[in-house]
């Protein structure tokens, strides 16, 4: 097979099973997309935008043999269509499993896990504020964690907790191909001057938080706009 079109299969894998599976009609995640499609696309519009600073800054690139060539603001289409078809993937279990499970797990402990990952993100900005990737991807994270458990108060981290836990699974999967597993050379590549160079496998430790950022964004405007639009599950 053409190594080009890896990108765009792991795209299409992604989102392949959770997009069949939304018309479930005793699940029917279709019936949200009022709410989520504005969600992703506000996302994605935030981290696209981070995307093509760090690309033009060296922070991290990409691979063009396993690339179709194709590019807009700076970057591959299969890099815009990540934001995409992996939130959508993480929205879709989210939902399932909010659905399909009733008892909230981590409700005694998510004030724990917040504090222990604000604790983490505020120590990281502070020692590695010389590191790009780092410092900005932990800075949104203290950022985040902030408005939703001090200002704004939500209610729905703890279900939140368990499902990015679940997507982990999957996270270190895809992000394992993409940073190199299984493959002669990674499809997205890292400067690790700009890094702290850990790396579970071959995903960058900062990749565990930049999913969180991206996945938590994603799930609070979900959640604020199925308010807004009245949307039940």
């Amino acid at each position: 097979m053409n190594t080009n079109y890896y990108y765009l299969l792991i795209n299409i894998a992604a989102i392949s099973i959770p997009f069949l599976a939304s018309f479930f009609p005793k699940a029917n995640f279709s019936a949200q997309w009022k709410a989520l499609f504005p969600a992703i696309l506000i996302t994605a519009a935030i981290f696209i935008a981070w995307d093509v600073w760090f690309t033009d800054l060296g922070v991290w690139g990409f691979n063009s043999d396993y690339l179709i060539g194709v590019k807009l603001f700076n970057l591959p289409i299969e890099e815009l269509l990540f934001f995409l078809t992996i939130p959508y993937s993480c929205m879709f279990t989210y939902f399932a499993l909010n659905h399909l499970i009733k008892k909230d797990y981590f409700k005694n402990i998510e004030k724990y896990i917040s504090l222990f990952l604000l604790t983490v993100a505020v120590l990281g900005v502070f020692i590695y504020s010389d590191r790009y990737y780092t410092f900005y991807v932990l800075l949104l994270t203290v950022v985040l964690l902030i408005l939703l458990k001090a200002i704004f108060k939500v209610d729905y981290l703890s279900r939140f907790y368990f499902a990015f836990m679940i997507t982990l699974i999957p996270f270190i999967i895809i992000n394992g191909i993409l940073t190199g597993s299984f493959l002669e050379e990674p499809i997205v590549w890292y400067n690790n001057s700009e890094n702290l160079n850990l790396r579970v496998g071959t995903v960058p430790v900062e990749d565990f938080f930049y999913s969180f950022t991206l996945l938590i964004c994603n799930v609070a405007l979900f959640e604020k706009f199925k308010q807004v639009l009245k949307l039940n599950e």
